[in-house]
């Protein structure tokens, strides 16, 4: 049985919860881009699909519009996969479980993907209408925006006609977000050797973190799971009485963390062997993480409250192939000396984070550590210099920093009709002003600027909270809202 069947506008919600039926996380969205050539093809739409599985669909202007400029209409169709601890759905084959509780839409257990599903299910439902009047549309559908824009870098515009662009990748009702970061990801790799190592097998965790979106909740001061992680591992040594981090009591069998690197990771590990030769001597160890996990809640007792860090070590003596101490302390080394967090605010826009950089997955295998950071800034020259300090320490520590989805800041447009008319149907709908806004999150508007010489855009949508989370969650009164929002801006672009 549908779960969101009556609510309104129906098109919309009955779209929506079709595309959440089908598994789209970023790399994985083949289903969901053969689904939208299905639907051009039912509905008789000219359509396009790549190699990369990015979508275009054309429509006609309605009666009265067939003359008028065309316009751009665009979200992406991945989503970010996190689920809590627990939770059995597998993203690569399953949709995700949609439930309903006063209006407000989510998913059991996991990210809902309103970020950027609501996209889709508003573009399809313009596309599927014979009543809604419009001018000819340029639907575009891009895929892996959540892992670097790489759809909207690698898409072919040449067909496209539109010097107009909704983009609807907004997270705020009553915000036109007209501006925001460039940024690339940026992977450090740091080679590790191994040895048999005799000791306590113990590991440590790092749970209870809120998390969040890596852009828009950056300057909210949550922790990060994973920079913990090198603060206990740094912490656990030096109480030792060892030299940190050259050669620390234990060694690290891997650390890990964090699913994606636009997301603030809410829970990291580390599987350690202590060398030491008591019982009581782990017991020690064990109070002193007890002792740092009380600090920790302390200090971020307003942003991550439940936060929790723990040592838990196996009762015998075992050999157990494990990191060298110096490639251990390495990675001690490069967890905790690493950049991290809001870099730099911005001069010009008061409370706008100009620069930051966010440590989003920690992973380990048999040679090496990957520490994989989604770098973002206004400022170009702040993004490369940014790369180029962790590239300094990486090449200290014997590693390397390569990067890949590289896209530009979007820049503020002086003039911008599409602006100008969204803030006259905003005042007129709501009867207040939106915000007009610049953020520091990443939008694929900036890429299509640079395909489409003078492209006119602005980006929202409806109000939705903690994205990139298990507790996202969406109002439906406020896509209704946004929704009849877009269809007069549509009406009037004429």
């Amino acid at each position: 049985m549908a779960i969101l069947s009556e609510l309104e506008p129906k098109p919309v919600f009955r779209y929506f919860e079709e595309i959440c039926g089908i598994p789209h996380g970023s790399t994985n969205t083949k289903k969901i881009s053969d689904y939208l050539m299905a639907f051009a093809e039912e509905h008789e739409l000219r359509a396009e699909q790549d190699s990369m599985n990015n979508v275009i669909i054309w429509k006609e202007g309605t009666p009265g519009y067939e003359n008028a400029a065309p316009v751009m209409i665009q979200g992406h169709i991945d989503m970010v996969c996190e689920k809590e601890e627990g939770c059995d759905i597998d993203f690569e084959k399953e949709g995700i479980r949609l439930q309903l509780r006063d209006g407000i839409v989510s998913a059991q257990g996991t990210t809902l993907g309103g970020d950027d599903g609501i996209a889709v299910a508003y573009m399809l439902a313009l596309l599927d209408s014979t009543d809604i009047p419009h001018p000819p549309l340029e639907a575009v559908f891009t895929v892996d925006e959540e892992i670097g824009m790489l759809g909207a870098a690698g898409i072919d515009a040449s067909g496209l006609r539109a010097r107009t662009m909704l983009n609807v990748d907004s997270e705020e009702e009553g915000y036109l977000l007209v501006s925001c970061a460039g940024g690339v990801m940026a992977v450090a790799e740091l080679p590790v050797e191994r040895q048999e190592t005799e000791g306590f097998c113990a590991k440590l965790v790092v749970t209870g973190l809120q998390g969040g979106h890596s852009g828009v909740e950056i300057h909210k001061g949550r922790a990060n799971a994973n920079q913990l992680m090198g603060r206990a591992l740094y912490e656990l040594g030096r109480l030792t009485g060892t030299d940190i981090p050259k050669a620390p009591a234990f060694r690290i069998v891997s650390v890990g963390g964090g699913l994606k690197d636009n997301a603030i990771p809410r829970a990291a590990e580390a599987e350690l062997v202590l060398c030491v030769s008591s019982r009581d001597e782990v017991r020690q160890l064990q109070e002193k993480i007890d002792e740092l996990s009380e600090i920790c809640q302390r200090e971020f007792s307003r942003t991550d409250p439940n936060v929790r860090l723990e040592l838990e070590a196996a009762g015998e003596i075992s050999s157990v192939s494990a990191m060298t101490a110096d490639g251990t302390g390495k990675v001690i080394a490069a967890l905790v000396s690493l950049p991290g967090g809001v870099q730099r605010m911005s001069a010009d826009i008061e409370g706008l984070v100009q620069t930051s950089l966010n440590l989003g997955k920690l992973v380990t295998d048999e040679e090496k550590v990957l520490f994989s950071f989604a770098v973002r800034s206004s400022v170009e020259t702040e993004k490369q210099e940014l790369v180029s300090r962790m590239r300094c320490l990486m090449e200290i520590l014997g590693g390397t920093v390569a990067c890949r989805g590289d896209y530009p800041a979007w820049e503020y447009r002086q003039d911008s009709p599409l602006r100008d008319l969204m803030v006259q149907v905003f005042e007129e709908q709501y009867g207040r002003k939106p915000e007009i806004q610049a953020i520091h999150a990443g939008l694929e508007c900036g890429l299509f600027a640079g395909k489409l010489p003078g492209l006119d855009c602005v980006s929202f949508g409806p109000d939705m909270k903690d994205i990139h989370t298990p507790k996202e969650t969406m109002d439906a009164e406020s896509v209704r809202r946004t929704w009849e929002y877009t269809l007069e801006v549509l009406k009037r672009l004429k």
